[in-house]
């Protein structure tokens, strides 16, 4: 299944050959934290489809914000000045991704939403 979260995260993403490793290794990553998710009756192959695709955009989310890393948004030279964009709309979009494979993984994930149980108020 690595391979195939490889290949979405590559369509996401367009990486450079530079880039490659680190999809790799952030794929892997977001493969065993969503294994770890899951409740323990669901294998990622139950999920179908929203298994891989929900790795793959939380590897993109991890591979956009590193390509902004050392860019300038900013800068004058005497009555010139240049701006950038990007920098925050990368960050939104990368937690947009995070919301989506958090969404299509919900149904398989464990409740790990906190709450006070018998606790008077």
């Amino acid at each position: 299944m690595l391979e195939q979260i490889i290949s979405l995260t590559a369509a996401i993403a367009h990486p450079s050959e530079e880039e490659m490793p680190l999809l790799k290794a952030l794929c892997t990553a977001a493969e065993a934290e969503l294994i770890r998710r899951l409740r323990e009756d669901v294998a990622p192959e139950d999920c179908g489809s929203a298994f891989p695709c929900a790795a793959a955009l939380l590897a993109a989310a991890g591979l956009l914000p590193c390509r902004s890393v050392g860019s300038t948004e900013q800068f004058s030279v005497g009555d010139v000045s240049v701006r950038t964009g990007g920098g925050d709309r990368i960050c939104e979009t990368a937690a947009a991704m995070r919301r989506q494979a958090a969404s299509m993984m919900a149904a398989y994930w464990n409740d790990d939403v906190f709450s006070f149980q018998g606790v008077k108020g």
